[in-house]
C-alpha cells in the first residue's frame, strides 16, 4: 500500500506509527522483527478508523425529516456497534435500542444507526455514548421523548483486570415521556425486551 492508496486523515498517522514503534520496543519487542514491521502503519490505520467520530458531526444525519402527524412509539432495536474505552483503549461491542415519540417530524430509520455509527468512533465511556445520542435526538428533533438503552461487552473487564467474560454492561438514558412518565417507560422496556415473564 502507497501513501497515495490511503484516504485522506485528520488523524497524525506518521505520529501514531513512531508511538506505537515505542511501545512494541517498550514491552520488550522487535519492531523491525518480520511480522512487526507494518504493524505500526496498521495500527495507525486502524486507529483513523475508530476514532473517526472525532472528526464527524452526527447531527449531519438528523437535518433530513419528514412531517408527520404520529404521536406514538418508534423504536430501532439491535443497533451493532464497536467503541473504544477511553480508561484502557480497548474495544466495547453490543447494541443500541434507539426510541422516540415525534413531534411532528419523523426520520428515516437508518439515520438512527448512522448516529450510533459515528458518536461509537470515539474513546469513551458507555454511560456519555448513551447520554450523548439521547440529547442529539432531543436537541435535533425536538422530539417529545427519547429513550436510549445500551447493552455492551467490555475488553477491559472481560481480557485484563477482573477478567470475567460474559459480563454486559447496559445503561439507559430517558428524556422527556419516558422520563415523566412511568407508563411510557415501561412500554419502551417491554417494546425492547419483550413482556415479563
Amino acid at each position: 500500500m502507497t501513501l497515495s492508496d490511503i484516504p485522506e486523515t485528520p488523524v497524525d498517522l506518521p505520529r501514531i506509527e513512531r508511538a506505537v514503534r515505542e511501545i512494541l520496543a517498550a514491552v520488550g519487542e522487535d519492531p523491525d522483527r518480520e511480522g512487526l514491521l507494518e504493524t505500526p502503519a496498521r495500527v495507525a490505520r486502524m486507529y483513523a478508523e475508530l476514532f473517526s467520530g472525532l472528526h464527524n458531526d452526527p447531527r449531519e444525519h438528523l437535518k433530513k425529516f419528514f412531517t408527520e402527524q404520529y404521536d406514538e412509539v418508534v423504536l430501532v432495536k439491535d443497533i451493532s456497534f464497536n467503541s473504544m474505552c477511553e480508561h484502557h483503549l480497548l474495544p466495547f461491542l453490543g447494541h443500541a435500542h434507539i426510541g422516540y415519540v415525534p413531534n411532528g417530524k419523523v426520520i428515516g430509520l437508518s439515520k438512527l444507526a448512522r448516529v450510533v455509527e459515528v458518536v461509537s468512533k470515539r474513546p469513551q465511556v458507555q454511560e456519555r455514548m448513551t447520554e450523548t445520542i439521547a440529547n442529539l435526538l432531543i436537541e435535533e428533533l425536538n422530539v417529545k421523548g427519547v429513550a436510549v438503552v445500551i447493552e455492551a461487552t467490555h475488553s477491559c473487564m472481560t481480557m485484563r483486570g477482573i477478567r470475567k467474560p460474559g459480563s454486559l454492561c447496559v445503561t439507559s438514558a430517558m428524556k422527556g415521556l419516558f422520563r415523566e412518565r412511568l407508563s411510557s417507560r415501561s412500554e419502551i422496556m417491554q417494546l425492547i425486551y419483550g413482556k415479563a415473564k
